[in-house]
Formats: structure tokens, sequence, C-alpha cells
């Protein structure tokens, strides 16, 4: 069985680690840049380390533990997050719906007197608006939920599922925000990632490195893919070579696979074409003094700033910066069809935004010796009312064409998008393949689809 792989992400090369580990030899790897990583990539610019992107470092699986601690041995720091909203002018802890003893105290009465409402069932939420307002009330969804999420996504509300949730959105009732308030207690140790490991040197991008003397001559840089025959089983690149499989890992986005696949249906284009998504803009600045801060992030809700999240790299190792007398952000923003953001512009608004909020002085602007543009034009794959009817005319499709698409933009799963996910969507293909075992992370669409209806 000949295994061909497109794309050097997280996916692309847990597939190949574990093709290697099970002794596999008819196998290759094809990234179309000069790097791996995909996303989880970090770029370096006078010194300083940016992600692209907010990422921390936890795990769903033993697996991916192992090879945590195999690629990265003692080299990591080990960070306990200290996560945070900035809004109204102050400071809340995140999560918001925990913490609205922080607020002003006509917004925290608001947002009480919505989770006492009576509210609808949010299993019969039509979309991710609904629940929202079903879950958390008026208040709460007004103040936070609604403004965040939209900077976030990029989408309407109304245009997004509910299903997605799961673990990635803290669910508060109102005896807890009651005692919360009347107690004042910080209440900011929800989710996985409360505790997270990073690579003490080369940014996220640290951990992907050392994969690849293990991938030795099996991996190719800059070969990007301009056509698939489907029928054939050929993979054709831009440099006019070409290979052959007997199975195709892809891990490009599904709106890139499909319109390259010599032999489609009417019905697969238009399933690929419903699918929606977010770009992002990653502003990196190094700043030339010591971090004023112990925050690893903070979140803006408040249409003050076109950036709906900040890191301070700088905090998680101190090989992100040249030195203590320097120190690094990286901001996120989204744009899609709906929220077009100008590129010209980011970095100037960025840095105004941060003022604006205090996260940085005025006087920095003198103090600024780097400034890193990271854009991508995937970044969120949104999880629309369609996209679960979508995927189940895709991957049945591909499947039958021998092409396993997994990965964050090849499965088109968020909920199932982390980086730990991703791994390990390559790394149980793999086994699939060739030892017959079941997929755990990824979703098959009946699956996905038996779940909108209700079905467990």
């Amino acid at each position: 069985m000949r295994i061909l792989i497109i794309g050097a992400g997280p996916t692309g090369l847990g597939a190949a680690y574990r093709l290697q580990e099970l002794g596999h030899e008819d196998w290759h790897i094809y990234e179309a840049t000069g790097h791996v990583g995909g996303l989880a990539s970090s770029p370096k610019s006078n010194g300083f380390v940016y992600d692209t992107g907010g990422h921390v470092m936890f795990s769903h699986y033993k697996y991916f533990d192992d090879l945590v601690d195999k690629m990265l041995g003692d080299q990591y720091t080990e960070i306990g997050r200290e996560s945070w909203i900035r809004m109204q002018d102050r400071w809340v802890p995140y999560p918001f719906q925990n913490n609205l003893r922080f607020l002003n105290p006509e917004s925290a009465l608001e947002c009480i007197i919505g989770l006492a409402a009576e509210r609808t069932n949010p299993q019969e939420a039509a979309n991710f608006r609904d629940w929202t307002i079903a879950v958390f009330g008026e208040g709460i969804a007004r103040h936070f939920m609604f403004p965040y999420n939209w900077k976030v996504w990029a989408h309407p509300l109304e245009v997004m599922d509910k299903q997605w949730i799961a673990e990635r959105v803290s669910i508060v009732d109102l005896e807890t925000a009651l005692r919360n308030i009347l107690t004042e207690a910080k209440d900011s140790n929800w989710g996985p990632n409360a505790t997270f490991k990073f690579p003490l040197r080369g940014g996220t991008g640290g951990f992907y490195e050392p994969f690849v003397p293990y991938l030795e001559d099996h991996l190719s840089f800059n070969k990007r893919v301009v056509a698939i025959d489907n029928h054939a089983k050929i993979v054709r690149f831009a440099d006019g070579s070409a290979d052959h499989y007997d199975v195709l890992l892809n891990t490009i986005p599904l709106t890139e696979l499909i319109p390259i696949l010599t032999d489609t249906t009417d019905q697969v284009r238009i399933a690929a074409r419903s699918l929606s998504w977010s770009s992002g803009m990653f502003v990196g600045l190094g700043i030339a003094r010591p971090c004023p801060s112990d925050k690893c992030w903070v979140y803006f809700p408040e249409d003050t700033t076109p950036f709906y999240r900040i890191t301070y790299l700088s905090r998680y190792s101190p090989y992100m910066a040249p030195d203590e007398n320097h120190f690094s952000i990286i901001t996120e923003t989204s744009s899609s069809i709906w929220k077009p953001e100008n590129r010209h512009t980011i970095v100037e608004r960025t840095i105004d935004g941060l003022i604006t909020t205090g996260i940085l002085e005025a006087s920095d602007r003198e103090l600024l010796v780097d400034k890193t543009l990271i854009e991508t034009p995937y970044a969120y794959p949104t999880p629309t009312v369609h996209r679960d009817r979508a995927l189940g005319v895709l991957q049945p499709f591909l499947m039958d064409q021998e092409i396993r698409s997994r990965g964050r933009f090849g499965a088109w799963q968020y909920e199932i998008g982390n980086m730990d996910h991703s791994v390990m969507q390559g790394v149980e293909c793999v086994n699939n393949l060739l030892l017959g075992e079941p997929e755990e992370t990824w979703i098959p669409p009946r699956i996905l689809q038996k779940g909108r209806a209700g079905v467990s």
C-alpha cells in the first residue's frame, strides 16, 4: 500500500511519524512550504519568535503526551494559565460568565436577571445565537457572548450550529453566578488547559521541528499540489512532477481539495462551496522593555480593537524574545466575507487598540523594534448549520476514492481542531489503514448528522 500525505502540519506529521513507527516503508509526505507545522509553525523576526495565533499545548491522549515527552524531552516550560478579559476599562477573569462580580454593577445585574429569567430549552435552539440566549440569558449574551464570538468567528451567530460547543464554552447556572458574586470569588480554573506545556525554544513550532529527523527521505518541501487524478490515483505538483498512491491522506482544506480533483460531481462541488471559514491576521510586536504583565492571554469583546485576543508570547519562554529587556505580543484578528479587514491598516489599528485598552503605553510606539504581520487564509473552519450536511456528501465521496481527508481543515470539524486532536487524526488514520483499528477522534458524517437529530 503506497500512502501519500499532503501537508506537513500536525495531522500530516502525526500520520508520518506513525507510519515510520509501525515500520511501513511505502509512503511519502509532501509540504507546499519550506517548513513543517502548518498553522502551528512559528515564524521568526529580529530575534523574536511568533506563533501563528495563540497556541497552548494540552492533551486528551496518552499517545500525544508521550509524543510531547519524546520530541521535547526536558526542553519545555510549564505555565499556569492566566487568562483575562479586557472590557469596560477593567479586568475580568476568564471565563466571563463565572466572574460577573468584576463587571460594573449595572452590567452584573443585567447578567443575573438574564440568568434568572425563563428561557427556552437549549436543545431546541436552532443555532448558536439561540443556544446562547437559552443557556446564558440576554445579559451575558449582550455583554460578552455575542460581541466576542462575532469577533472570533467573523460570522453571524445565527448561521452557526450549536453542536461544536462541548468543552469550548463554560456553562454557568444562576446559583453559581450568585455565589461567586456574593463570596467575591475568582472562578478561573475552568477548562482543560489550566496548566500547559510550551516548547522552550522555537515557539509552538519547536514541537514539530523534531519530527523531521524521523521522516528522513520520506519528506519533500516546496511541493504544491495542483491536480489530483482521483481515477488514476496520481498527484501532480506545480513543478511538473507527479507521484502515485493507493491511499491519499489529505490535510489541505476541503475547499482547496475538491476543485483540483479531476473527477467529481456537481453535488460534491456544491457541497464544498457551501463550507464557510474565517481568515486570520496575526500581528506580532516586539517591544524594547521588560514584560509588564503576568497574564498569558487576554480577550477583547468590545469594538475598541480589531483583535479578539492577545497573547504575551514572551511569558511562555525566555527564548521567545531577544532577552529579558524585550517582550512580545501576538494579536489575533478574524476576517471573512461578512467581516472584511483591511490588511494594509491592520498593524497600525492593532497598535492603536493596544494603547486604547491600556495594554501598551503611548510611549511604547518609540520602543517598537519589530512589527510582523502573519496572514493565513484559513484560520477557523466555521461550524455552520449547513456544515454537517456538506460533510455528509464530501467525506463518503472521498472515502470511496481512497482519499482520507483529516485535520483542522481537512476534516472541517472545529470541535476536533486542537493540536492534540489534529495530530491524533493522522495517527488514528494510519492505525485504521494498517491495523484495522477504528478512528476515535474523527467524527464520521453519519454520526454528526445523528447528533443534530438528537440521537447519540
